[in-house]
């Protein structure tokens, strides 16, 4: 097809051991399948923003270290990540960042809250790249015996489906009907009760699908010589796998309680944690950290505000206003003695060095936050963000979520003194972290995977 290059599919054992970036924890061994146990070969599809690529490295990781041959499929923006982690990257041509600072990706961000507006602008945006990206997609899974990827176009079901190997669903956020709650593109349905909000995952999959039928069937037929799936999709719809495969939601249950009608087959793991644990931090954040209190974090990830300028002032009236100093993703020439800028700092390090994290509510920095045990505010743009500030705020772990299209600075730094001022957020913020970090989401994950593996996807 065409704008793809072959790929050899994973080779098997015997070959050189990839370099080992990321080390175990001192008095940690990795984790190696028993004697006789067959290598596998496991392809993760990391489609997305850093939030998705990183939780997906983090699991590629840990079964790298188990003896597993693994193959991460995500942007060529990621290759650094990849590498740290051991694993060969397959790149895709789209960058997530760069569809969003296209006019297409700016019009994504400011469709909010309306499922409609935001799957209609992936289809435009993914439309012209579509049969490219797809058979990058489909050339990365050769020679795989597991496919892992998000529900996003189900490409793990059609892949596995041709290959004939077991392929699972990674959840990022709640996407598994119930009628405890509405899916999170859709919150509204919650109006109407537990049918509305079972219904409403529903939706969700069928606005998916018709947007990506237009693109998917035709691949399904020429490429991998499948059966169009007929107008509704023929979709899991929630239901499990064929083969045994794994649906694992790495989220933490301390945070999104697990509804009482999920089936078994639907695995809560816990968060996956990428931790840069020999990371060390520059002179300038250093210093800048001693030289004061705790600072307040501010930044939003890879959302592309429409006035990069007009966002970078209000942040800095909002911390002039609520009296404290901040730590914020920008220019570094930007930093003064109250503001420290830097592009890029492992939260996993920087948030538990703040009084108080403000971020745009992606699945991974919420997660992070909450980790480190800080008070978080939430500036959602779209899609699932809002849910989580709806999360954030209703466990007690920060104020009420505040919109990025209505944030000003004297709304924002409400939000942060009362962040940072009122115990019972703070307090609720450290317990929460204690719970979550008592967790070991990636292993549950690892337990798994391992018995789809030796049940051979039975």
């Amino acid at each position: 097809m065409a704008g793809a290059q072959t790929r050899q599919a994973i080779p098997r054992r015997p070959r050189p051991a990839p370099r080992r970036v990321d080390r175990c924890p001192a008095g940690a061994r990795p984790r190696r399948r028993p004697v006789g146990g067959r290598v596998s070969r496991i392809v993760i599809f990391g489609a997305g923003s850093r939030g998705d690529v990183q939780p997906c490295a983090a699991l590629g990781r840990a079964l790298r270290e188990q003896g597993d041959e693994v193959r991460l499929v995500a942007s060529a923006r990621y290759a650094p990540l990849a590498a740290a982690a051991g694993l060969e990257l397959a790149p895709l041509t789209a960058d997530p960042a760069d569809i969003l600072e296209s006019d297409a990706g700016r019009e994504l961000l400011a469709g909010g809250r309306n499922p409609v507006k935001f799957l209609s602008g992936f289809r435009r945006i993914l439309g012209p790249m579509a049969e490219r990206l797809l058979a990058e997609c489909s050339d990365a899974c050769k020679g795989a015996d597991l496919i892992l990827g998000p529900t996003f176009c189900y490409l793990p079901m059609h892949l596995g489906e041709h290959l004939r190997v077991p392929w699972g669903l990674i959840h990022f956020q709640p996407s598994q009907p119930t009628g405890a709650f509405p899916h999170p593109f859709v919150p509204q349905a919650r109006l109407l009760g537990r049918w509305g909000n079972r219904i409403s995952y529903l939706a969700v999959e069928q606005i998916a699908w018709q947007l990506s039928r237009p693109f998917l069937n035709p691949w399904r037929a020429a490429a991998l010589g499948l059966d169009r799936l007929p107008l509704h999709g023929g979709l899991p719809s929630g239901g499990r796998p064929p083969r045994g495969g794994p649906v694992l939601a790495c989220f933490s249950p301390a945070v999104v309680p697990r509804p009482k009608d999920w089936p078994s087959h639907v695995s809560m793991t816990g968060y996956w944690f990428l931790d840069e644990n020999g990371w060390e931090p520059p002179n300038d954040l250093a210093d800048f950290l001693a030289a004061g209190p705790p600072p307040v974090y501010v930044g939003f990830g890879s959302m592309v505000p429409e006035d990069p300028e007009l966002t970078r002032l209000t942040i800095r009236a909002a911390l002039r206003l609520a009296g404290v100093r901040g730590v914020v993703q920008g220019d570094p020439d930007t930093s003064d003695e109250h503001v420290h800028a830097a592009r890029d700092v492992p939260h996993s390090w920087l948030f538990p060095r703040m009084a108080a994290v403000v971020h745009h509510g992606g699945a991974g920095t919420t997660a992070a936050g909450l980790r480190a045990g800080v008070p978080t505010v939430v500036c959602p743009f779209f899609g699932d963000q809002p849910y989580w500030g709806e999360r954030v705020a209703s466990l007690g772990a920060g104020p009420d979520p505040l919109p990025f299209r209505a944030m000003t600075a004297p709304l924002l730094a409400s939000r942060l003194r009362r962040a940072i001022q009122d115990e019972k957020i703070t307090d609720r913020a450290a317990r929460l972290a204690r719970r979550i970090q008592a967790e070991n989401g990636i292993e549950r994950a690892l337990q798994i995977i391992n018995s789809t593996i030796r049940t051979g996807g039975n």
